[in-house]
């Protein structure tokens, strides 16, 4: 169902009233400056700028009320200079009269194309929500905070993921990157998540779960029912990921990186990257390289922050073609937790692409705390 909007909402074609002033006012100077001109000079014709303008901020019947007050105008410099029907006059009002009618079939348009995006803006949020469901602040002894930036202005979810899950020992922690855009690296996104949302608490170590998403996202590219690909992309259909377990009572974190930037350990003031040893191949290459998955342990201490994010954070250029360079960006900015330490970026990341982004980006920072005693 598509939520109703408010009819005061102001991008559903509710006239603005101060910017009204402004066809007013050049009617009523055309007017003025026409009947005080030589007969020699017509300007009535500038009249049909008045409901042009109109159309373009206004609604119908905004547009039409301009309209006729400038024919109406039209027709007083008529009588003070001529007469009605004088031919020269007569034509005036006669297009003025149809410009003006073009002028609001043109507001009825945009307005109700500004009602269909204004909905449509409210089902994207909705579908972020049950999508790309927002990560809660406090999980057992880890604080997290989470931003997703989207490359399109208009939209709220893209190919980028993120999503945690609570088990009986732990937390464990995705985030992807799906290639592509559009709405079929949302669907991508959404099976990925799905699956991972559903399996995290069952699978019994990380590698299960990291072959289980692996399967999950093989066998969608293998549906007969999934449009067809051409045998040369397949190898171009995947989704880099990073998979985490955080167990609650060791300060250790287990990672299993299948083609995705390595996480950024922050730990006073020092940035350390989590490279693994044996990085897997991005979900659904698995049949081009084969790999035995292996999580691999790192410290993960009271007050350390890893910070997860996606490659449109390190490949974000400025109008010098520089990337954004995140480790120097993030050093010495941990000390005051997760949500600051994404504010700071956030606001970083955007000055330097110029507000912005070629590609979405999300990111991730995770902070343990001690444990509740």
């Amino acid at each position: 169902m598509v939520p109703r909007l408010p009819r005061d909402h102001p991008g559903v074609g509710q006239p603005r009233h101060a910017l009204l002033v402004v066809p007013i006012a050049l009617i009523v100077m055309v007017t003025v400056v026409d009947i005080l001109a030589p007969s020699s000079v017509h300007l009535g014709p500038f009249l049909v700028a008045a409901p042009a303008v109109t159309a373009s901020f206004a609604g119908p019947r905004a547009t039409v009320c301009v309209g006729a007050l400038a024919v109406l105008a039209q027709a007083v410099v008529g009588a003070v200079r001529t007469s009605l029907v004088d031919l020269n006059h007569t034509f005036q009002l006669i297009a003025l009269i149809l410009m003006s009618a073009f002028a609001a079939s043109f507001a009825a348009r945009r307005e109700r194309r500004e009602r269909e995006l204004t909905q449509l803006r409210s089902v994207a949020t909705a579908a972020q929500e049950v999508v790309l469901k927002p990560l809660p602040q406090r999980i057992g002894p880890l604080r997290i905070a989470s931003v997703y930036l989207a490359a399109e202005s208009e939209a709220q979810i893209g190919g980028d993921l993120y999503a945690a899950a609570r088990t009986e020992q732990g937390t464990r922690i995705l985030i992807g990157d799906v290639r592509g855009k559009g709405l079929e690296a949302v669907g991508d996104a959404a099976l990925l998540l799905g699956a991972f949302r559903g399996a995290a608490h069952r699978q019994a170590d990380l590698p299960a779960l990291v072959t289980f998403l692996e399967g999950t996202v093989s066998s969608d590219l293998d549906d007969p029912a999934a449009p067809d690909v051409a045998t040369e992309d397949r190898g171009e259909a995947f989704i880099t990921a990073a998979v985490m377990d955080i167990p609650d009572d060791e300060p250790v974190l287990h990672l299993i990186n299948c083609g995705h930037p390595p996480p950024l350990l922050l730990r006073r003031g020092r940035v350390r990257p989590l490279e693994t040893r044996h990085p897997a191949p991005p979900l659904g290459l698995t049949e081009f390289v084969e790999t035995d998955l292996a999580a691999e342990a790192f410290a993960f201490e009271h007050g350390d922050i890893t910070l997860l994010y996606t490659d449109g954070v390190i490949e974000a250029r400025d109008r010098d073609g520089t990337f954004y360079p995140l480790a120097e960006r993030v050093a010495g900015k941990a000390d005051k937790g997760p949500d600051a330490l994404l504010a700071h970026l956030r606001k970083d990341l955007l000055h330097h692409v110029g507000g912005r982004l070629g590609d979405d980006a999300a990111m991730v920072a995770i902070e343990r705390r001690p444990s509740p005693s």
